[in-house]
C-alpha cells in the first residue's frame, strides 16, 4: 500500500518534490494534495494536485483524507515555520520530513534521496549564513594555527574548519590525551597533506604554557580551552578561577611573550550578568584580553561571545535526545527558561569570520536570532522522534539550578555596539570596571583559590563584575 503525502508549499519546491515523486513510482508514495499559506493558490492545482487550503489546516486534512505523511517544502520558511509545522505534525501524529536548502532549489537538484528528517538546527530556521573563504585563506594560509581545548567540541569543530584554509601547521593543544588523539585522527584523514601537531598541554600550568608558545611558534591562537558546565562550577568554584581565569591569563603572557600575531578567545552569554561562578569568571576573562590589549605591541587580543551551541557537549539539545531515546523523562529547568541557539558549523565560522575583523580589544558578538523557549524546544525535540510529549514521554520541571539564569543576554548594557562587516557579527568595544587593576585582581583571585576559600571566591567576582547578580535568580 502506498503512502499517501501531503506537501506543505506549492512554490517550485513543491512541485519539484510532486515531478520527482510521479517519476518514481516505486517510492511508494502518493500525492494527495499541498497546503500553502498564500491565499490565491487556494483551490488552484499544481501539478495535477489541488492546493487545499492554508497550513493551519493540517490536522483537519490529515483527518478527512487519511495523510501518512507530510513534507515540508519551504527551503526558504524561517524558524518559526518549522516548528509549526512540526507541532502540526506531532499534534496530527504523522510523520514528516524536509527538502533540502535553497542551493539544491536554485540548482535544480531536489530529489527523494534528499529528503531527510527534521533536524534540531531546522528549529533554529536562520538563513544558511555565507563566509568570506577567500579572505579567510588570505589571512590564514601558511599560517601556523594553534587551537587551545582542541579535543573539545567547539575546540575541534574550529580545526576542522580553519584545517582547509592552506595552514603551514595546525596545532591541537590539550591536556586530555585521549581527546587529542581523537581530534589529530580525524583532522589527518579530513586533511592528509595538512601538517599537524598534538601538543599535550595545560593551559594553567604557565611557565609550561609558555615553553610550549615558544618551542612551536603559533602565528594565530584560537583560545577555546575553558570549563563551561555551569552547576559543576557552582560546587568547584577554584576550578573555573583556575581554567578560566588563570589559564586565559597564561595563554597572553605565552602569545605576547613568543610574539603572536593574534590571539582569539571564546566567550559565552553566561558572561553577561553572570549569576554564577562559570560566567563570572569568563567575563572576568573578557577583562584580561581587552586590558592587556592595551599593553601590547603587536599581539592582538579579540574575544568572541555567543550562545549555546547545537551539538557540543554539554548543551541541552543532546541532553534532551539521549532521555527521548531512553525512554525520558526529559529535565526541563524551568517552563519560562529561554536560551540563544546557533549550530556548531555555523557558530565556529563565525568565530573565525569574526577572528579576521579585529584590530584588538574588541568583543565581537555573534548574532544568534531570538531566543527559543527550552520546553518549546523539548517539545519539538520528542515530536521529531515521532512521539507525544507527555503521552509517550513524560516532561520533568527541576528548577534552575545553582548559578543558572531563567534568560541569557549577549550583550552588557554599558557596551557600545556597532554592526561589523558580516550581517551576522556585532562589534562591541568593552570597558574595564572603574578602578580595574589586572594584577591586583589576579593576586586576590590566587590568594582565595589557594586556601580553597569558595564564599571569598564568589564574594569577590561579584564585587569587581558591574552587573553581576551572584545568588539572585
Amino acid at each position: 500500500m502506498k503512502k499517501r503525502v501531503l506537501i506543505i508549499g506549492a512554490g517550485e519546491a513543491g512541485s519539484m518534490m510532486v515531478r520527482e515523486i510521479s517519476a518514481h513510482p516505486q517510492s511508494g508514495l502518493e500525492v494527495v494534495g499541498f497546503l500553502d499559506d498564500d491565499v490565491s493558490l487556494h483551490g488552484k492545482s499544481v501539478e495535477g494536485f489541488t492546493v487545499i487550503g492554508a497550513i493551519d489546516t493540517l490536522l483537519e486534512v490529515v483527518s478527512s483524507t487519511n495523510v501518512d505523511d507530510v513534507i515540508m517544502a519551504v527551503p526558504s520558511g524561517g524558524r518559526d515555520l518549522v516548528r509549526r509545522v512540526v507541532r502540526l505534525c506531532r499534534d496530527a501524529g504523522v510523520e514528516f520530513r524536509i527538502v533540502p536548502g535553497l542551493i539544491e532549489i536554485i540548482r535544480g537538484s531536489v530529489g527523494l534521496e534528499q529528503l531527510r528528517e527534521v533536524h534540531p538546527e531546522d528549529l533554529l530556521g536562520r538563513q544558511t549564513v555565507e563566509f568570506d573563504g577567500g579572505a579567510i585563506r588570505d589571512k590564514l594560509a601558511g599560517q601556523r594555527v594553534m587551537v587551545t581545548g582542541a579535543g573539545g567540541s567547539i575546540g575541534g569543530e574550529i580545526c576542522r574548519q580553519v584545517g582547509r584554509f592552506d595552514l603551514e601547521e595546525l596545532q591541537l593543544v590539550g591536556r586530555g590525551e585521549n581527546q587529542i588523539y581523537n581530534i589529530e585522527q580525524e583532522i589527518r584523514s579530513m586533511f592528509p597533506s595538512l601538517p599537524v601537531r598534538s601538543i599535550i598541554a595545560d593551559i594553567r600550568d604557565r611557565r609550561g604554557l609558555a615553553t610550549t608558545f615558544s618551542r612551536f611558534n603559533p602565528e594565530f591562537v584560537y583560545h577555546a580551552a575553558a570549563h563551561k558546565h555551569v552547576h559543576y562550577m557552582e560546587a568547584y568554584p577554584e576550578e573555573a578561577v583556575k581554567n578560566n581565569v588563570f589559564g586565559t591569563a597564561n595563554v597572553i603572557h605565552a602569545a605576547r611573550e613568543s610574539g603572536v600575531g593574534r590571539v582569539v578567545m571564546l566567550s559565552t552569554d553566561k558572561a553577561v550578568r553572570p549569576q554564577g561562578v562559570m560566567g563570572a569568571t569568563k567575563r572576568v576573562a573578557e577583562y584580561l584580553m581587552v586590558d592587556a590589549n592595551g599593553h601590547s605591541h603587536k599581539t592582538r587580543l579579540i574575544t568572541v561571545r555567543f550562545g549555546n551551541v547545537l551539538g557540543s557537549r554539554g548543551s541541552v539539545v543532546p541532553l534532551f535526545i539521549n532521555q527521548i531515546r531512553s525512554g525520558g523523562p526529559v529535565t526541563v529547568s524551568d517552563e519560562r527558561a529561554t536560551r540563544f541557539f546557533m549550530t556548531l558549523n555555523e557558530a565556529c565560522m563565525l568565530v573565525v569570520q569574526a577572528s579576521l575583523m579585529g584590530e584588538g580589544g574588541e568583543v565581537f558578538i555573534l548574532k544568534m536570532g531570538g531566543p527559543i523557549r527550552i520546553l518549546e524546544m523539548a517539545k519539538d525535540l520528542i515530536a521529531m522522534h515521532g512521539l507525544r510529549a507527555d503521552d509517550d514521554i513524560k516532561i520533568e520541571i527541576t528548577g534552575l539550578r545553582e548559578g543558572e539564569k531563567l534568560h541569557e543576554d549577549l550583550i552588557v548594557e554599558e557596551e557600545e555596539t556597532s554592526d561589523s562587516s558580516h550581517d551576522y557579527i556585532l562589534c562591541s568595544q568593552p570597558r574595564l570596571p572603574d578602578g580595574w587593576e589586572t594584577e591586583m585582581v589576579l593576586g586576590r583571585l590566587r590568594d582565595l583559590t589557594e586556601r580553597g576559600d569558595e564564599a571569598g571566591i564568589y564574594d569577590f567576582l561579584g564585587s569587581i563584575i558591574p552587573d553581576a547578580q551572584m545568588g539572585k535568580s
